[in-house]
């Protein structure tokens, strides 16, 4: 058996010791992570409402009235959100019923006196119809036991108290 000598694995373990100098060839770059835009909040769930509409929760919200130069408005919601406005065109002697975000189509209106489908057009940023001022379904919707709806497909159903600010705006505009 041949013996190596010290001196002939010198430039072996001269070169295993240089190797390690040698820098690694570069590696590609990894791509920035891609980054997803927040996913938006979900909607929230349907109420869950029985069969008697008198016994749905009303709808988040209170009435707020005011007197303009062209008649008077009663608003429904809550801060920074309508959710219904009742208002006086006395040019017109009509009582416009808006619900902002909302589309046009058939709307139903329950009181405890009176149920009546209508016709809501699209107006600037939701659905608007229009009662004469005489039209019953105003005194019902002023005078429902504690509430009525306005139900509409697709949407989910308001619920709204019958307070005195309806009464205001209605006899506003009757004169």
């Amino acid at each position: 058996m041949r013996r190596l000598s010290l001196a002939s694995l010198a430039p072996i373990v001269g070169a295993a010791a240089l190797s390690g100098c040698i820098p690694a060839a570069p590696r590609p770059e990894a791509a920035p992570p891609v980054r997803q835009p927040p996913r938006p909040a979900p909607p929230a769930p349907r109420p869950v409402l029985g069969s008697d509409w008198r016994d749905w929760p009303l709808t988040p919200g209170d009435w707020r009235y005011q007197r303009a130069a062209q008649g008077s408005v009663a608003i429904f919601g809550t801060a920074g959100v309508t959710r219904l406005t009742l208002a006086c065109d006395p040019r017109t002697r009509q009582i416009r019923l808006g619900r902002p975000a909302s589309v046009a189509g058939a709307v139903t209106i329950r009181t405890s006196s009176t149920t009546r489908s209508l016709t809501a057009h699209a107006v600037a940023g939701g659905a608007e119809l229009s009662l004469p001022v005489a039209d019953p379904l105003l005194d019902a919707m002023a005078f429902s036991r504690g509430r009525f709806t306005i139900e509409q497909s697709g949407q989910v159903p308001l619920v709204i108290p019958a307070y005195a600010e309806i009464g205001r705006v209605i006899e506003d505009c009757r004169g």
